[in-house]
């Protein structure tokens, strides 16, 4: 239903729209709302956000049409105005365009042109609400989706291309925040959450300013993607930057004997790169799969608090840039030979 603001001091124009309109009235299609003059037209828009149109005269008592223009456009300069006046004289109209009018039709009324007008004025306020309503939506969806996923989406002609893959050279990094079960057991939910947001806002700005996106947040771990030239540099780090922080922390609460402390495992290699999911129920998740992907999973299982673990041949891809430990071979999970496992010092 449109909802249109009617502004004159005439009383019988009341009766008349009542009377032309009366069938989409009756249907739902419009609704009237009546003012005799801008003043009191002034007080209806701050009492009814809802309304979406204005037809105003300009000669009215108190407050006329062109002042009710201005006052219009100061405070909702989305909400359109179409003047209906008897002065139709080019300064009149020029006067009035300027202030911000959508049309202006002159007086006696000719109700098909009206209503035409109307239709016009509501098509265009209607095409504009979408395309506030589609970048209101875009900008929520960037707080769910990064924008590497977005462009990747955004590229592609159809729904069957979406599940097109690719193979690509990259790093993934398993960061995951130790013990964070105490607060859980110890603490209000309404506690808890806005902590695990705290320290993952941490990672991602340390994850962002090294170039790297966020794949998924899962449970109290992030799992981040690094791509591009140096990848497997950045990502470390980002993730020592991210173990240094989180380790200089103070205790949370004495109560839940909780320091926040991260163990993360990462690993660099071929992958595979796109949308996993159904495509019949249309639920996608844009990831990187494969053994590297997964060894790097099991790094972060076997590493202990405040420990980021490679395997040997990532650590000699960057041995110039960075101090190691080596802690001999591991046999990590679903895993049959042990590996050369490295923890990054500084």
């Amino acid at each position: 239903m449109a909802k249109i603001l009617v502004v004159d001091d005439e009383a019988d124009l009341e009766v008349l729209i009542t009377q032309k309109f009366r069938r989409k009235i009756r249907s739902g299609e419009y609704e009237f709302v009546f003012a005799f003059n801008g003043r009191e037209a002034l007080q209806k828009l701050s009492e009814q956000a809802d309304i979406d149109m204005v037809l105003s005269d300009i000669n009215m008592p108190e407050m006329d049409g062109l002042t009710l223009l201005t006052k219009i456009k100061e405070s909702n300069p989305l909400l359109k105005a179409v003047i209906i006046s008897a002065y139709g004289d080019l300064d009149n109209i020029r006067t009035a365009m300027n202030r911000g009018a959508f049309d202006f039709i002159t007086k006696p009324v000719d109700f098909q042109d009206l209503e035409i007008t109307i239709e016009k004025t509501l098509q265009y306020i209607n095409q504009i609400k979408g395309t506030l309503t589609a970048m209101r939506e875009n900008n929520i969806l960037k707080m769910y989706v990064d924008e590497t996923v977005l462009n990747f989406m955004v590229g592609k002609e159809s729904e069957t291309s979406l599940m097109e893959n690719e193979t690509v050279e990259a790093t993934v990094a398993f960061v995951d925040l130790c013990g964070f079960t105490k607060i859980s057991e110890n603490e209000e939910p309404n506690v808890v959450v806005p902590l695990l947001n705290e320290y993952f806002d941490l990672m991602v700005r340390e994850i962002i300013d090294q170039k790297g996106a966020v794949d998924k947040f899962i449970g109290d771990a992030v799992m981040a993607v690094f791509k591009g030239p140096d990848h497997l540099e950045r990502s470390v780090r980002a993730c020592i930057a991210i173990r240094d922080k989180m380790n200089a922390m103070p205790m949370y609460s004495v109560k839940s004997n909780f320091s926040p402390k991260v163990s993360i495992g990462l690993n660099s290699g071929e992958m595979v790169s796109g949308n996993i999911g159904s495509q019949s129920l249309k639920r996608l998740d844009y990831t990187v799969i494969g053994d590297a992907v997964n060894v790097a999973s099991r790094l972060q299982n076997a590493a202990n608090p405040g420990q980021i673990l490679i395997l040997e041949h990532c650590k000699d891809q960057i041995s110039d840039a960075f101090t190691f430990e080596n802690l001999g071979e591991i046999t990590l999970k679903n895993k049959a030979k042990a590996v050369s496992v490295f923890e990054v010092v500084k």
